[in-house]
């Protein structure tokens, strides 16, 4: 895309090699962004498209952000150390101070839901860091999501792996709480269309699925997908403890994760803001059965995203729906 004068735009996309990270590298391809690609690694760093960003090395981040119009903000901890919503807080702050130098004009970041009760570290770290970068002169937006479908999501990977895995399901009380979950084809749609909102200050739009369920009626949902239908037995005496266990033993999950989610599980995640898909006109949520259907086809292709996706994701690009 080009700007007011028709120069073409720089967009530096951070978090280039993770989930959403590699399905919007994907989809960007079919707009007229110029994307520069993050990452840690010193030798992918070197080849053409690609610059070296560390948040945990401010210097790092100001020659990366150099001469960029925008920036999407894809950068999430989850770890088993003590201090990882500390080291995050000063990321975001680090990023946003590097891109109020650069003169960025619009930040995008993808953060979590806010919960209805306490909630996780892991959300609270999420929610926190959309506070910073919106708090600076850059018109940032923040999209909230809850679970995102999709192949190589961690999220989906536990939902699927459960579903697929057990005859049965213990259901503790913690998947009695509801959530939106949303596909990824749509997250990248809408991050891409946040980069040119007309919106000259920062706020934040609440990006749900288009249905509500218990997360008891996802299991179940996904498991039916797969032509399984496991008998559910409530035990609401299992701990978040225990649950988080269970889960890293019975998915590729590592414990971390396992554990993180689950706290995470433990109230309702509803929309609490205005609803992104208002501010789009044409734009709304794909049907989660459509979204389940097409995440359990990607899983059995050789790449992710697959050809299928890229080429779905370019046609909404291109008609605006």
């Amino acid at each position: 895309m080009q700007d007011e004068r028709g120069r073409s735009r720089t967009l530096l996309l951070t978090g280039a090699t993770g989930f959403v990270g590699r399905h919007l590298d994907a989809a960007l391809a079919e707009t007229d962004w110029k994307v520069r690609r993050a990452t840690r690694d010193r030798e992918q760093a070197a080849e053409p498209g690609w610059v070296f960003l560390d948040v945990e090395q401010p210097e790092s981040i100001r020659p990366a952000l150099q001469g960029c119009d925008a920036a999407v903000y894809l950068i999430h901890s989850i770890d088993a150390s003590d201090d990882y919503p500390e080291r995050e807080a000063r990321s975001a702050e680090a990023f946003l101070s590097a891109a109020e130098v650069a003169g960025v004009k619009r930040i995008v970041y993808l953060g979590g839901v806010a919960p209805e009760g306490r909630g996780s570290r892991h959300l609270a770290s999420r929610l926190h860091t959309g506070e910073i970068l919106r708090s600076g002169k850059v018109s940032t937006i923040e999209l909230r999501s809850s679970l995102i479908i999709g192949a190589g999501g961690s999220s989906w990977m536990i939902v699927r792996d459960l579903a697929a895995r057990l005859p049965a399901m213990l259901l503790p009380r913690w998947l009695r709480y509801s959530s939106w979950p949303v596909w990824i084809e749509d997250v990248v749609i809408a991050i891409i269309d946040a980069l040119d909102l007309p919106l000259p200050k920062s706020a934040w739009f609440d990006l749900p699925g288009p249905e509500r369920m218990t997360h008891a009626e996802l299991l179940s949902r996904v498991a039916k997908s797969m032509g399984k239908d496991p008998t559910l037995v409530g035990v609401p005496v299992i701990t978040p403890t225990l649950s988080s266990y269970w889960i890293a033993l019975v998915t590729r999950a590592n414990l971390a994760l396992a554990k993180e989610l689950v706290q995470g599980l433990q109230s309702d995640l509803d929309p609490s803001g205005e609803v992104f898909w208002e501010r789009l006109e044409g734009r709304k949520p794909t049907a989660f059965q459509t979204s389940v259907y097409q995440a359990l086809e990607d899983e059995a292709a050789d790449r992710v995203p697959t050809l299928k996706l890229i080429q779905r994701m370019r046609e909404r690009i291109r008609s605006g729906a």
